[in-house]
């Protein structure tokens, strides 16, 4: 294991300066789920959450994130990002919703943690929307499955 970057040799937390890395092509996608009652999931496919459209605000309030990811955690550095996807597809086995981001920018460090808020702001919304159906929701699994750019190389996620 490497060692920590955003730690000082004294222990203190800093910001790493990333201006002498090279400009390259940034692409991370994460996931996660809302795993909830079939009834809950029938509801809202439907689109018969009280608080309306519970897909699509959620998959904005993802985008949202992401954009805002450098608000949010502290030492994450701010980026100007080029394509934010956040899809969210049934999951009848769960049953609930698998909510996948895909988050690119061209700079000079990567795009992991935009991804990762995304999901989670997204996979939240839809648990604050959907919350008066069910309080037993269970928000998991967010995880990052795939990242490419950079001096650290490229990454995939093993399937079970």
């Amino acid at each position: 294991m490497s060692e920590l970057t955003h730690i000082a040799p004294g222990g203190e937390a800093h910001m790493v300066d990333v201006g002498s890395k090279d400009v390259t092509q940034r692409v991370a996608v994460a996931e996660g789920q809302v795993q909830m009652t079939a009834e809950t999931l029938a509801a809202i496919l439907a689109g018969n959450a009280k608080k309306g459209d519970v897909l699509g605000t959620a998959r904005l309030a993802g985008i949202m994130a992401a954009k805002k990811t450098a608000d949010l955690i502290p030492l994450c550095d701010p980026l100007m990002l080029t394509k934010i996807t956040v899809d969210i597809e049934r999951a009848d086995d769960l049953p609930g919703l698998r909510v996948r981001a895909e988050v690119r920018t061209s700079g000079q460090t990567g795009v992991e943690m935009e991804a990762l808020t995304a999901v989670s702001i997204a996979c939240l919304t839809v648990y604050d929307m959907a919350k008066a159906l069910d309080k037993t929701m269970t928000i998991g699994d967010i995880r990052l499955m795939e990242k490419s750019g950079g001096k650290s190389g490229d990454f995939q996620r093993s399937q079970p």
